[in-house]
């Protein structure tokens, strides 16, 4: 929605952007890096979401050789690993991620890698799925922006992104008490998600918890204004995404205007990133059976997100290639996530 700013073609398949590609990859790290710890007993995941993006990086033709001396140089392995590798689109051209490029280009066979300045959406669009595992997914979401992405901003925001994502999945609004209304479940969740925010400090300029706040509080009496989400959400940057995302969700809470809801995000300056934000947003309150039907099905990656999303789940909950110790359930489930 995003990429058509808003107006998808009325037929045929909707195309993956990089953001999408980028998703794909830290979901599929963060259930390699549940499956290492669980047989190793050791692991830092974003040493292991780093290898995902770099799988990404080799199947798009960015410094392949290097990439394959880094991980690959003495192993005997094919590389690179796992099912998601074998997904064609992964591999095609869908837009730029000029700072994931730049930090992943400078990796050489020590692992070492540098972040640029930069605080671009990317930092936080690729890192919404990690909001799944856990409280403690906020905390994995900064240190993988971080890899890329050097600016204390587009940390925060990706933090603070994850942190508000994760309790709309898991606080229901309806039983709150005094009840929620049936038509106001999502400005209900948000409000008590950026209430719940760790305090993060002044990353971009002012406290995230009064930026946030007063984004919640002009959506709620303004909705819908295009002028306010120009000036919310001016650019690309992961800032803007969050506060665009934050501002078209509370515009539109209800179930039966998720479609209008992507539809206005879109309409921002960078409308890739902030639709994105607010599908996730609206999607984590409403369920997958509030997306709009028209536009998931027509998908190009439909079965591939919806296999990591329930491989990512299946991890959390069950653990399938079981463990050190434990015989796990699933005997394929090491070649379609190695732990490393």
């Amino acid at each position: 929605m995003g990429t058509a700013r808003g107006e998808p073609p009325a037929n045929g398949p909707l195309r993956a952007g990089v953001s999408t590609q980028l998703a794909c990859f830290t979901a599929e790290g963060t259930i390699r890096a549940m499956v290492r710890m669980d047989h190793k007993g050791i692991c830092h995941p974003p040493s292991v979401v780093l290898h995902a993006y770099c799988r990404w990086a080799a199947l798009q033709g960015i410094e392949t050789e290097r990439m394959r001396r880094r991980w690959a140089s003495g192993t005997g392995v094919e590389w690179p690993d796992g099912w998601l590798a074998g997904v064609p689109v992964l591999a095609e051209r869908r837009g730029s991620a000029p700072a994931t490029v730049a930090a992943l280009s400078r990796i050489d066979e020590r692992h070492e890698q540098t972040a640029t300045r930069s605080r671009g959406c990317h930092a936080l669009t690729r890192a919404l799925p990690i909001s799944a595992i856990g409280k403690e997914g906020a905390a994995l979401a900064g240190e993988t922006a971080a890899l890329t992405h050097g600016d204390a901003a587009a940390r925060s925001a990706t933090v603070q992104a994850t942190a508000l994502l994760h309790h709309c999945l898991t606080n229901s609004p309806e039983e709150a008490h005094p009840p929620v209304t049936a038509d106001q479940p999502v400005r209900e969740a948000l409000r008590t998600g950026i209430a719940v925010l760790p305090p993060l400090g002044r990353g971009n300029g002012g406290n995230e918890h009064n930026h946030l706040m007063t984004v919640f509080r002009h959506a709620v009496e303004q909705p819908a204004d295009a002028g306010l989400l120009a000036r919310f959400a001016p650019d690309a940057t992961a800032p803007s995404a969050l506060y665009g995302g934050l501002y078209a969700a509370v515009s539109f809470p209800h179930r039966a205007g998720f479609g209008t809801a992507l539809q206005f995000a879109a309409g921002a300056p960078d409308g890739d990133s902030v639709a994105c934000v607010t599908g996730a947003l609206l999607g984590a309150v409403h369920g997958t059976e509030a997306l709009p039907m028209d536009l998931v099905s027509r998908h190009e990656l439909s079965y591939v997100l919806d296999t990591l999303a329930r491989d990512l789940l299946l991890q959390v909950l069950d653990s399938p290639s079981g463990s050190e110790y434990v015989e796990g359930w699933d005997p394929h489930w090491w070649s379609r996530y190695p732990g490393w």
